[in-house]
């Protein structure tokens, strides 16, 4: 980390530097605080999500016919899998946020697209309207644009 003088210019904010005021140094610790608090939170949610994966898979191959799944039956389970994932991958944010102190823009990118992608997985194509589809495809294509601009720039 960069030590600044008293009163020197902070480069993102062109406001003053404040690292010596106790009450940003206060509320610096707390926001580091509850970051912690979700991070731990979020792994409860990664091990509910993977108990919900064992207990939706347990179900569907009980079902008569039983060890037989539909494509209805594989889609579900691939949507709780990607949930599961989506959840790790927000957890590393979070995780890197703590160490670095920086949002990683590219990671937050890749979040996102895997999000849209599950939620593409997933679709109901007989439920939805031609307009959400065109929607959908437009985030999409512009979050993998986005990733591959800032893949290509590092």
């Amino acid at each position: 980390m960069v030590t600044q003088e008293p009163n020197e210019k902070h480069e993102e904010t062109g406001m003053e530097d404040f690292d010596n005021d106790p009450v940003i140094r206060i509320s610096h610790a707390a926001i580091r605080q509850a970051v912690r608090v979700l991070a731990v939170l979020m792994v409860f949610v990664i091990l509910w999500g993977v108990l919900d994966v064992v207990w939706m898979l347990y179900n569907r191959l009980a079902d008569d016919p039983v060890f037989l799944l539909d494509i209805s039956d594989i889609l579900a389970v691939f949507g709780a899998f990607l949930a599961v994932l989506i959840a790790i991958e927000i957890f590393i944010n979070i995780t890197l946020y703590l160490r670095e102190d920086v949002i990683h823009v590219k990671l937050v990118v890749a979040t996102a697209l895997m999000a849209v992608a599950r939620k593409v997985i997933v679709f109901d194509y007989k439920d939805l309207q031609p307009d959400y589809i065109w929607a959908t495809a437009a985030v999409v294509l512009s979050l993998g644009i986005t990733y591959w601009l800032i893949s290509k720039k590092d």
